[in-house]
């Protein structure tokens, strides 16, 4: 067969090499906007077939804005790698690089954005930015925001330019411009402005992006900045991004903006208005039968739950009457009684592992009356066979969170003879909540404490060790034996001591169950238990639950503080000794003791980065050259005050000394005098 004819010259080569990157990435592309079809569900469990439902239709193909040269890509390739190893000599020296970066990114910044291997550079210049660079990035890609939110990398771009932007407009409600800011002709001058054109450019394709898999992401972005929540809290950072999303972090000093996102932040009057529209945009056009079915779509469920919690955090309880509203068409049924829609709706959703998330929003946030009414219908009669199931127990811990006194305690009189089966499942999320709530409401918890005394055992020691369960096989003898250890990631051990220290949260009973164990104990175990990354919460907790522990405090830590020496050098063990300190409140005896421990390794510990900590935390370079500081700070004054026994003792060394100098005096003064009298004797005589 004949050779297919080719040019010669490493020009050619080249030439023959891009145009095949070019082919790979139309492919690539193609593929990627291709959607896949998602089989919905609905009320009645039945695959949503889209006979009556089309899906929404898409703004069209996303353009191609070209691609970056090989040396356009080498080049800003180096250029992120040396922003990430940050080795300039100083802050200028940074600045400079960074000038020549964006001098080289002028004009390319769509195609650096929507670059597999660029487009981290660009986020890393965001996040770099000044704000008058990013009022400029934010200029270049206006206009282009429906394209970009859809592409796979510069909807990352999207994101972060988004979050670093947004405690801008707090920066400029407390300071204004006043228009003296220069601005290109036609372009928006405030970061306020920018916002909403950027809003306006997407709102009229409000139903299709939100289950578009890139620009989902995005949406909720925006929706979070409108509203002035705090943009990195726990509850919003999941909602924001995966778990996939890799995370491009700076130091300090190359932040040039002030980290405020973890706070609540000012926004102007517009926001709130241009969040009320996005969300009407948002659900206007979607009937019950389509946002139920959406409730188990795996992207736009995490924005249903965003909505409905913006919903209820803007408007209260009584948005819950508004016919319009996100809640009332999930559960049109007012209340929703077993038999009627929103009951199946909602007994479908208990089982999938995406509604079930919407579930748990909805439950923290209803109405008094909806949720009690949800209670009595779906959740009273059948809380066993929740608890037990692996995906509508999270949901019923929810419920159980809003559970008043008299609903709570039958709820546990219910659940306790099913504790060793929950045990047997790992359901331990349920009992934690248990503990936790009836410690609140001050519900009995002898029905608790009488079903774990039989599912762990009735002996303190063993009981201990099998509800932490500790390994008392597993070897610590080398390095790498005790690298992997630590390492080592067991959930359901994490899930124990968190129940463990929840329970120790709840004076009575239940924290007599852990204490016991802990005396009853022996040190080798005790060891263990320290070194483990999970269960040394456990411990850690004992020594500083609140509560009349004093007795308890007086009997362990004598016990633990033999092994001071072993802790401390321990990357684990070494928090237990810093623990030590606030165990040892009140026992003052015992603090000099550890100290005294630490200061015969005083060595060994500085020859360690845990014994460096501890040695610090201690503050034992006090107690070397200043004791009685460090003694004075032990027994709890700070101020310098002394106790009653300390006065009396100072008083009783006082008047010693001064009889003592009373006594010498007077006995050189009589002798004086026999001297001279004896003189005159003497004298007579003579």
């Amino acid at each position: 067969m004949p050779k297919e004819h080719k040019k010669r010259g490493r020009r050619e080569e080249k030439k023959r090499k891009r145009e095949h990157e070019d082919e790979n990435f139309m492919t690539k592309r193609q593929k990627s906007n291709e959607r896949s079809e998602v089989e919905f569900r609905v009320a009645n469990d039945r695959p949503f077939d889209g006979a009556d439902y089309a899906p929404i239709p898409g703004p069209g193909e996303i353009p191609f804005y070209g691609l970056l040269d090989e040396e356009e890509q080498e080049y800003f390739k180096h250029a992120d790698t040396l922003l990430e190893l940050d080795q300039f000599n100083d802050a200028e020296e940074r600045d400079l690089f960074l000038a020549n970066v964006y001098q080289e990114a002028s004009g390319k910044e769509l195609k650096i954005a929507n670059s597999q291997s660029c487009s981290r550079l660009m986020e890393r210049l965001i996040l770099m930015s000044t704000p008058e660079q990013l009022k400029a990035l934010f200029r270049t890609f206006s206009g282009y925001f429906l394209n970009l939110a859809q592409h796979r990398f510069a909807s990352h771009c999207c994101e972060t330019l988004f979050l670093q932007a947004a405690p801008l407009v707090s920066d400029e409600i407390r300071a204004p411009t006043g228009g003296k800011s220069k601005k290109p002709a036609g372009k928006s001058n405030t970061i306020e402005e920018l916002f909403l054109n950027a809003i306006g450019e997407l709102e009229g394709d409000l139903g299709y992006l939100m289950t578009d898999q890139f620009a989902s992401h995005t949406l909720r972005v925006l929706l979070v900045m409108l509203s002035g929540r705090p943009l990195v809290d726990a509850y919003t950072a999941t909602l924001l991004q995966s778990k996939k999303k890799e995370n491009i972090k700076l130091s300090s000093q190359q932040n040039p903006l002030p980290s405020t996102s973890s706070s609540t932040r000012t926004v102007p009057d517009s926001f709130p208005a241009a969040l009320d529209r996005v969300m009407k945009g948002i659900v206007a056009g979607l009937d019950t039968t389509y946002l139920r079915a959406l409730a188990s779509h795996p992207v736009a469920n995490p924005l249903l739950q965003l909505l409905l919690d913006l919903e209820f955090g803007r408007s209260g309880k009584s948005k819950a009457k508004d016919l319009t509203s996100l809640f009332r068409k999930l559960l049109p049924d007012d209340p929703p009684a077993e038999g009627t829609e929103s009951a199946s709706f909602f007994n479908g959703m208990l089982y999938d592992p995406i509604g079930s998330r919407l579930l748990e929003v909805l439950i923290t946030n209803a109405p008094g009356k909806t949720f009690k009414a949800l209670y009595q219908n779906l959740f009273r009669d059948r809380l066993s066979k929740l608890a037990k199931n692996e995906t509508a127990s999270y949901v019923l811990v929810k419920a159980l969170e809003r559970l008043n006194k008299e609903d709570l305690q039958q709820a546990v009189q219910e659940l306790s003879p099913q504790i060793q089966a929950l045990l047997d499942r790992s359901r331990t999320s349920i009992l934690r909540c248990m503990v936790e709530r009836c410690h609140v409401r001050g519900v009995d918890t002898e029905p608790l404490t009488f079903a774990l005394k039989e599912s762990y055992g009735q002996k303190p020691a063993e009981r201990l060790v099998k509800m932490l369960q500790i390994d008392l096989v597993g070897s610590t003898n080398t390095s790498d034996e005790r690298r992997k250890q630590i390492e080592n990631q067991d959930p359901n051990k994490a899930h124990a001591s968190l129940l463990a220290q929840s329970m120790l949260e709840a004076p009575g009973s239940l924290r007599d169950l852990i204490t016991e164990g802990i005396l009853a104990t022996d040190n080798e175990i005790l060891l263990r238990i320290a070194k483990d990354r999970s269960t040394t919460h456990v411990l850690q907790k004992s020594l500083a639950c609140s509560g009349d522990t004093l007795r308890y405090r007086r009997i362990i830590m004598p016990s633990l503080a033999t092994m001071t020496t072993d802790l401390a050098m321990d990357p684990v063990g070494s928090h237990v000794v810093d623990a030590f300190w606030t165990g040892s409140e009140g026992l003052s005896f015992i603090r000099e003791k550890i100290a005294e421990h630490l200061m015969q390794h005083e060595a060994t510990l500085r020859d360690s980065v845990p014994g460096r900590a501890v040695w610090r935390n201690w503050k034992m370079d006090v107690y070397k050259t200043r004791k009685y500081d460090w003694l004075s700070e032990a027994k709890g004054r700070t101020d310098g005050t002394k106790t009653g026994i300390e006065l009396a003792r100072e008083r009783y060394a006082t008047q010693k000394r001064s009889s003592l100098s009373k006594g010498r005096g007077g006995q050189r003064k009589v002798t004086s005098l026999q001297t001279g009298a004896n003189a005159v004797v003497a004298a007579g005589h003579g």
